[in-house]
């Protein structure tokens, strides 16, 4: 296939902005409609203020009206700014209680369950031995295909899985050499972490001794931030490394060697989705203030690959989610704004 390089910019009259009291850096879409009204969605958003007391806002948006509507009483205080929100995947139908459960990390990882009209905490995560002490948490994941499984990741260098129903730990793995950034899971018993000593790994919850190193930063020990695991084809996952401006793509079939590098960012990378509904669509977003949408080509031509599309925000954004449920929206955060763009 051809790469274009023609770029297309996404329509700013598709867009609309929601501007949060405090910083945003945490966000997550639900993975069903609203109760209330099956048109809206609920979006969650976390604070970044550098002190002990954060908040969380539930709020929801109708894609046919462009609206937002805020709710007083779905909000609730957060002890330091969560590094990660995430709704229960994966649910069908809004259940009969009328609620969503909400994960939270940060210190421990928290279960709140979202209600109607209120916001009830259910439980604290904490497998730390001494009580005095916890090494915060850099992310988690939801497995979509058992979730009654929540992975953690943690700047002790371990990941660690959490049966949530009975709240117990089902396993701690020393993961990595230096902390550990992110996890993501592929399978129900796989998933992947990466980390400051700059390695991707792959962990089978069936065979815990061993893992898989499937990429490392071309120069030692450059920290790898985040990884994104396509869900529509498992065989690839996106990586970003430290103060780059690109994109690693990879496929776990022939490790070490990228299958492709996003490199049209003009700073640093600081957020990655994949499409829910395409295997070969993923959005980036960084410092230089844009959301870049590519479409990876089945070659790659030899001057690289031009994004599909890109919009331009007011500042650097630092956070980026793409909704399952709504598949033509993305949100992203910069400052203090949320944004929707339709892509």
């Amino acid at each position: 296939m051809e790469n274009s390089t023609q770029e297309s910019h996404l329509r700013s009259d598709n867009s609309i902005t929601y501007e949060s009291p405090y910083p945003i850096y945490a966000m997550a879409f639900s993975s069903t409609p609203s109760v209330a009204n099956l048109n809206h969605q609920r979006i969650a958003l976390g604070s970044f203020i550098e002190d002990y007391g954060n908040r969380v806002d539930v709020i929801s948006f109708d894609p046919e009206t462009l609206s937002i509507k805020t709710h007083p009483t779905l909000s609730f205080d957060h002890p330091y700014p969560p590094t990660k929100l995430m709704f229960q995947p994966n649910r069908k139908s809004p259940s009969s209680s009328f609620s969503d459960l909400l994960a939270s990390s940060g210190d421990y990882l928290r279960l709140w369950e979202v209600r109607e009209s209120s916001i009830e905490p259910l439980s604290v995560l904490n497998n730390s031995k001494t009580s005095e002490f916890c090494s915060p948490l850099t992310s988690f994941d939801w497995n979509d295909v058992e979730p009654n499984r929540i992975g953690t990741s943690s700047i002790d260098t371990t990941c660690t899985i959490w049966d949530i129903e009975k709240g117990v730990v089902e396993t701690q793995l020393i993961a990595h050499d230096k902390e550990v950034y992110d996890i993501a899971w592929g399978e129900a018993r796989v998933f992947a972490s990466v980390s400051a000593d700059g390695s991707v790994r792959i962990f089978d919850l069936r065979d815990k001794e061993h893992s898989t190193i499937i990429y490392e930063s071309p120069q030692p020990d450059t920290p790898l931030l985040r990884l994104a695991w396509n869900k529509q084809d498992l065989r690839y996952m996106a990586t970003i490394l430290m103060d780059s401006n690109k994109v690693v793509i990879l496929d776990i079939r022939s490790p070490s060697i990228p299958v492709a590098e996003l490199e049209r960012h003009r700073a640093s990378v600081n957020a990655i989705a994949w499409a829910p509904q395409s295997c070969r669509h993923i959005c980036s977003v960084g410092d230089d203030t844009q959301a870049l949408i590519w479409e990876l080509p089945t070659v790659a031509g030899p001057n690289g690959i031009d994004p599909l599309s890109m919009y331009s925000a007011g500042s650097e954004i630092n956070q980026l989610q793409w909704s399952a449920a709504q598949p033509d929206w993305i949100s992203i955060a910069f400052s203090s704004k949320m944004q929707l763009l339709k892509v």
